[in-house]
C-alpha cells in the first residue's frame, strides 16, 4: 500500500480542491494515459487496484507510471465516540486530484490493449475520467 515514509506532520486539514490541475496535465513518458475529469480524492487502495488491473490486463507487455502519489493523511474518530475530545488518528492517505491531472501513463502496448486496459483501471476509480493518446505527429521529433 502506497503511504509516505515520514511526514512533518501527521494530521492535515481537509483543504479546497478549487481550480484545474496546472502540474501533471501533459503526457510525460508514456503514450496512452488516463486523465482526471473531476477533483476529489483517491485513496492508496484504489491506486494499487488500478495498477494491478493494468499490469494484469497488459501481461508484463509495457511500462506503467503512476502520476499521482497518496500524501495527505485523513484522521477518523473511533465509532461511537462522543463529540469533541480533538481530531481522530489518520486512517487513510489520499492524493488530491483536480480536473485534466494525468493519473497513469504507459507505452510499450498496441492501442487496444492500451484502451482496454485503462477503461479496466479506470472503474476502480471514484473521478470521472477519460483516455488520452499521443499525437502522432508529435511522435517523430
Amino acid at each position: 500500500m502506497l503511504m509516505p515514509k515520514k511526514v512533518k506532520y501527521r494530521k492535515m486539514q481537509k483543504g479546497k480542491m478549487r481550480g484545474m490541475a496546472y502540474r501533471g496535465c501533459n503526457l510525460d513518458k508514456g503514450d496512452f494515459a488516463i486523465q482526471a475529469m473531476e477533483c476529489g480524492w483517491i485513496t492508496s487502495r484504489q491506486i494499487e487496484a488500478s495498477r494491478v488491473a493494468i499490469s494484469r490486463c497488459i501481461k508484463r507487455g509495457g511500462k506503467i507510471w503512476i502520476r499521482i502519489f497518496p500524501d495527505k493523511p485523513i484522521s477518523k474518530k473511533p465509532l461511537e465516540t462522543r463529540m469533541g475530545k480533538g481530531k481522530g488518528n489518520p486512517e487513510i492517505w489520499v492524493a488530491v486530484i483536480k480536473p485534466g491531472r494525468i493519473l497513469f501513463e504507459m507505452e510499450g502496448v498496441t492501442k487496444d490493449v492500451a484502451i482496454q486496459a485503462l477503461t479496466l483501471a479506470k472503474h476502480k476509480l471514484p473521478l470521472k475520467t477519460k483516455i488520452v493518446m499521443r499525437e502522432e505527429n508529435y511522435r517523430d521529433a
